[in-house]
């Protein structure tokens, strides 16, 4: 068995981003030579996710809106954790309902998806430094 591992490195300029990793994703795979096997992509930060969706702007705008309602950003005093003098509770929360990872089928050296499926990083905290973490792993 084989195995690689990478991390993409984001800093967006807004606080709320989507950000279409699939291509990026499809390289490292076939950077890799790994035939059948998975392919794990990892938000490697507590307030960024990663998801599987259609790339489209009008969902995207869906899911920022609809975030922001169930999570809102403000007011800052709403959450227990923006006592200790962070302001990111919310992303925190995001984060949690659009999940951490997803794990893709690498069928014939490619990504094994369905119709529309494209693999998403989702910033929540943006405006800094983050990390994405892709690992391949097969024959």
């Amino acid at each position: 068995m084989k195995s690689i591992t990478e991390y993409l490195t984001f800093n967006t300029k807004t606080r709320v981003a989507f950000v279409n990793l699939t291509l990026q994703v499809r390289q490292v795979v076939k950077k890799s030579g790994i035939k059948e096997g998975l392919c794990l992509v990892n938000a490697m930060h507590i307030s960024a996710s990663v998801f599987i969706n259609d790339n489209e702007l009008g969902l995207h705008k869906d899911y920022a809106r609809w975030l922001e309602k169930l999570a809102p950003h403000e007011p800052i005093d709403q959450y227990e954790h923006n006592n200790t003098g962070e302001d990111n509770a919310d992303a925190h929360l995001k984060r949690q309902i659009m999940g951490r990872e997803v794990v893709v089928a690498i069928t014939d050296g490619e990504l094994d998806f369905g119709p529309w499926e494209q693999i998403f990083y989702g910033e929540f905290d943006g405006m800094r430094p983050k990390r994405v973490l892709v690992k391949v792993i097969g024959e």
